[in-house]
């Protein structure tokens, strides 16, 4: 009886132990399939994604082909657009060329005609303008310098004198001079190289020569005869000679004068010889050695005023004419025989340069040099320095008018202001505005190159247009 309970606590205590092992084994398997659930539930959620995914890119792709196909639709209208504008841009251009008989060459030609003439407008008035400003500004400029200059500077009035004119103190001596037989007067002017006039002048004798020191050297002689009282052929060679020794004489002492007023002092002997020898001659009645001295004077106030060499200068403008001391001896122009005489003696090369270059024979080159030309042109142009025949003027007023007269357009053509001022009436329907400056300017270029004028010449052309109607 005692076995019976042992044996059943055995076997209720293992029933417990297997079943609580069971349960352990459930609960672990619980526990392994709860785990590994919550390992394949995010795999899950990644394919649903990359589903998702693939199908969105599926239908962006369907959109992008319908996009396309929309596109190549376009393109296709849009070049068969473009296929229709050619062909009626063809039909235009030929539709114009029809209507205006010109090719498309020859209306691309016109258009190029058409720009050109253009810029060349634009051009001529680009460069009127800044050409005006220029000249406003150097005018102003140089009008100052002038009047300063000219302001400073007195000269006295000068005449013209063609022939020498020697007063006698009876008409008595008329016979003597002429002589027996005209010996007297056949020897004086063979002697002298001087045509002796003798006419029904009272109580005067006229020497008359091309030759401005010779005639004096004549006016000389026969003063010296007519004071001695003894006219005959020997007696007139001998006081010939003495005349000649005294014009040597007082030419130097006329150069060394007028050297000193412009205040050079170390010019070569030679020089101042032939300066006085200027003291007889004239220039459209200006005296020529008074003319330098002007100059000199001149150019020394404007070397003042612009800030230059003075000595240069006023050395360059005193021996600018020099040259016209020796045209009757030597073959050439003026300016470039004194430039050849200066060169000689020594001179500077700027002086011989401004000698040489002041009527433009050469090129001026340096400030000296057009200083000089203005200095010559101050002198020469001032009120009453310079006469001239009346055939001459004329002659430059006719010639005025033919040059303006000869360029299309022109229409009258009036010369003012003895010639100082042109006047051009031009036919509006032929020369427009920019056409009229041009043209102002060709003639005063022609007149520059063709003329040879004291001063200067202002040239302007009208262009009127007229509109008339009649009231009945």
């Amino acid at each position: 009886m005692a076995v019976q309970p042992v044996l059943a606590l055995d076997t209720g205590g293992l029933l417990f132990v297997g079943l609580t092992g069971l349960v352990a084994v459930l609960a672990a398997a619980l526990g392994a399939y709860l785990t590994a659930r919550r390992l394949r539930a995010p795999g899950r959620d990644h394919e649903r994604s990359l589903r998702e995914q693939r199908r969105d890119v599926e239908r962006r792709e369907q959109r992008l082909g319908e996009r396309e196909e929309r596109l190549d639709h376009d393109r296709e209208a849009l070049e068969r657009r473009v296929r229709d504008l050619e062909a009626a841009e063809a039909g235009h251009h030929a539709a114009v060329e029809e209507l205006a008989g010109l090719t498309s060459e020859q209306a691309r030609a016109r258009v190029v005609e058409g720009v050109e003439a253009d810029a060349k407008r634009q051009a001529v008035l680009g460069a009127h303008a800044i050409e005006r400003a220029a000249e406003e500004q150097a005018e102003e400029r140089a009008r100052r310098v002038l009047a300063t200059a000219i302001q400073r500077l007195a000269s006295e009035q000068t005449s013209e004198s063609v022939v020498s004119v020697v007063h006698l103190a009876t008409d008595d001596l008329k016979g003597r001079i002429i002589g027996r037989e005209g010996r007297n007067i056949r020897c004086f002017e063979q002697v002298t190289g001087v045509n002796l006039v003798i006419d029904d002048t009272p109580e005067a004798v006229v020497l008359s020569c091309f030759d401005p020191v010779r005639r004096e050297v004549a006016r000389l002689t026969l003063e010296q005869l007519l004071v001695d009282g003894r006219i005959h052929p020997s007696r007139i060679e001998d006081q010939h000679e003495r005349s000649l020794r005294e014009m040597g004489r007082l030419c130097v002492r006329a150069g060394e004068d007028a050297a000193l007023e412009v205040g050079i002092t170390d010019l070569h002997p030679e020089l101042v010889a032939t300066l006085g020898r200027l003291r007889y001659r004239t220039s459209y009645g200006q005296n020529v050695l008074r003319h330098l001295v002007e100059s000199g004077q001149a150019a020394g106030l404007l070397a003042d005023e612009i800030g230059v060499d003075r000595a240069t200068c006023v050395r360059a403008a005193f021996l600018h004419d020099i040259g016209k001391a020796l045209t009757h001896e030597v073959e050439g122009s003026h300016a470039l025989v004194g430039a050849d005489l200066a060169r000689r003696y020594g001179e500077h090369e700027d002086v011989v340069h401004a000698i040489e270059a002041h009527h433009n024979e050469v090129a001026p080159r340096t400030v000296e040099a057009l200083l000089t030309q203005a200095a010559d042109a101050m002198s020469g142009g001032r009120p009453g320095a310079r006469r001239e025949s009346l055939e001459m003027y004329v002659e430059r007023l006719h010639r005025l008018e033919d040059i303006a007269l000869a360029h299309p357009g022109v229409r009258k053509v009036f010369a003012m202001q003895a010639g100082r001022d042109v006047r051009v009436m031009v036919a509006p329907e032929e020369v427009d505005d920019i056409g009229a400056q041009v043209l102002a300017r060709d003639i005063a270029k022609q007149v520059e190159q063709e003329l040879t004028y004291p001063g200067q010449i202002k040239v302007t052309v009208i262009r009127e247009s007229r509109a008339t109607e009649t009231a009945r």
